[in-house]
């Protein structure tokens, strides 16, 4: 057959549509989810390659609209995720032996997918099933995912040209094998780009993946799904199987074939993931390899030389945008004392010019949280709030789940800077600002750096280059995304790998080269032209 270094298009950031008013991006949407609201959606398991039922079945809302039901998925009992494993492991020595040229051309053919024909569908399917706006489903579902894909491919292959040097006694080269065995991809409801990206990122490697989206995520993960069928995913490379986590993961982690954990979710989770990892390590045939991005409690700090305007529209944006559903979104803000009433005062005007609803109608900046447990726990913190000496809500408060999980959008003015909202992740549209002397600005970074557990997004607001240094130096490990005079969301794959350390994941970068170096076992293969044969040195020689 014929061969040849094979150059992949080059990857470039799918541009983000504006959905204005009148423009085809907007009525196209519009009428995909009027179409998708209004019809009923069976989602099987996807096991080698078919689809699959089970005797149980849970129904899909809305939750803007919880009363509504859209669709249902099938849950897994034990012999589907036996099968899923066996099937990903009967199908991986014909996955990993295809040429990676033609493993890559099938996740090209989904970015284009996406970027053309499905784009309205799985936007509406992200507005219907998570309760997105048509902009936080286009920068995520739509255009990160099209990107993960489109720049996965290009780091693969630069990945595979990374080799060692060579001289006349000897060629030296590596390759970059797939784990053995299978790995697991469990991932969030918040981004539809995260669920598409870490089992395909892996699958691009060689490696066969079950995976297992959260259940709140599942009505979009099957447009994933169709996705990969039409790009022509072989059967058995990525198995999906829904419902019962614990039972789901028990299976895997205890399957000896179990070769890697791909996480996206809450911190608590990840920890019992590692300790059952870690009691069961000796069953494995191989070290897994565990990546996982988790919590995080982002931080926004403003210096008395901050622009009040970008201060404000920083907070309105990082905090508020998704109902504060992104593990990136602003969830404390330290505002000097001097410029704190203006900051107030502009805060106070942007949230009162928000409107609030189904993500049907495009004028809403905020809709629904994503289910009712979430709905509870945001509740009571605010709730503990109002009753609390130390604490006072300055905006919003207010919350109602008769037809859909609706909480305002709301800011806590902390008395004290150790409030629990200052420290515990809500993930909800709940903002807590202290408000700290101007002449300890100091203080405060270590306030910021030393409140919260976590470690994932933080950002600096000033004028003063000395502050912003300062800043960045003492904070340099209260963040892995660090954030200079903007919000501390919105990362692209690209320009702003992803991911934080402390008790927010093992900052593997998703959307870089770092990421996708865990999911390969490099083999090093020394070719030698001159073999010895004596075995004498010259320092023997008497």
């Amino acid at each position: 057959m014929s061969t040849g270094f094979f150059k992949v298009p080059k990857a470039k950031n799918e541009v983000v549509k504006s959905y204005k008013p009148g423009s085809p991006e907007r009525k196209k949407v519009i009428e995909t989810y009027n179409k998708m609201i209004n019809s009923f959606t069976e989602v099987p398991m996807y096991i080698n390659g078919k689809d699959v039922k089970s005797n149980n079945k849970k129904s899909i809302s809305p939750p803007h609209d919880h009363k509504k039901i859209v669709g249902e998925y099938f849950i897994a009992e034990p012999k589907h995720i036996d099968d899923a494993i066996q099937t990903a492991l009967d199908a991986k020595k014909k996955w990993e032996n295809m040429s990676w040229e033609n493993r890559s051309a099938i996740f090209l053919k989904a970015a284009e997918l996406i970027a053309g024909p499905y784009r309205s569908k799985i936007n509406a399917a992200t507005m219907i099933g998570q309760s997105k706006t048509v902009h936080q489903a286009e920068i995520d579902s739509a255009c990160e995912l099209i990107d993960f894909l489109r720049f996965n491919v290009e780091y693969i292959t630069k990945i595979y040209s990374n080799q060692p040097s060579s001289d006349s006694e000897a060629w030296n080269r590596v390759e970059y094998r797939p784990l053995e065995g299978f790995v697991y991809a469990v991932t969030p409801f918040n981004f539809t780009a995260i669920a598409g990206n870490l089992p395909t990122c892996m699958a691009m490697l060689g490696n066969v993946v079950l995976w297992k989206p959260s259940s709140t995520q599942i009505y979009s993960a099957k447009i994933i799904i169709d996705v990969l069928k039409e790009a022509g995913l072989p059967p058995g490379v990525i198995n999906a199987v829904y419902g019962n986590a614990s039972l789901i993961t028990e299976k895997v982690l205890s399957d000896n074939n179990f070769s890697g954990l791909h996480f996206t979710g809450s911190t608590s989770v990840f920890n019992s993931f590692w300790k059952t990892i870690g009691n069961n390590i000796s069953k494995y045939n191989t070290y897994p390899k565990i990546v996982g991005e988790t919590g995080g409690k982002d931080f926004i700090i403003a210096h008395m030389s901050a622009n009040s305007k970008q201060v404000a529209t920083a907070i309105t944006r990082g905090a508020f945008e998704f109902q504060g559903q992104k593990c990136s979104a602003a969830s404390r803000g330290y505002i000097s004392e001097s410029i704190w009433k203006d900051v107030k005062k502009l805060l106070v005007d942007d949230l009162k010019s928000i409107s609030m609803g189904s993500p049907e109608n495009l004028e809403n900046f905020i809709t629904a949280v994503i289910d009712e447990k979430s709905f509870d726990k945001i509740a009571n913190y605010i709730e503990n709030a109002k009753s609390s000496a130390d604490a006072e809500i300055i905006i919003g408060g207010n919350y109602d789940k008769t037809n859909g999980y609706f909480i305002e959008p709301t800011v806590i003015l902390a008395k004290e800077p150790n409030y629990i909202t200052m420290r515990e992740e809500i993930f909800g549209p709940v903002m807590t600002i202290y408000v700290y002397d101007d002449s300890k600005f100091e203080e405060t970074l270590n306030l910021v750096d030393n409140t919260s557990e976590y470690a994932l997004t933080g950002a600096i607001l000033a004028s003063d280059r000395y502050i912003i240094e300062k800043a960045t130096k003492v904070l340099k490990n209260s963040a892995g995304n660090f954030y200079i005079n903007d919000k501390p969301t919105g990362a692209v794959v690209g320009k702003q790998p992803f991911g934080g350390a402390r008790g927010s994941g093992t900052n593997d970068k998703a959307g870089s080269m770092l990421n996708l170096l865990r999911w390969v076992s490099p083999r090093l293969i020394k070719e030698t032209f001159l073999t010895p044969t004596n075995y004498r040195y010259d320092f023997l020689e008497k």
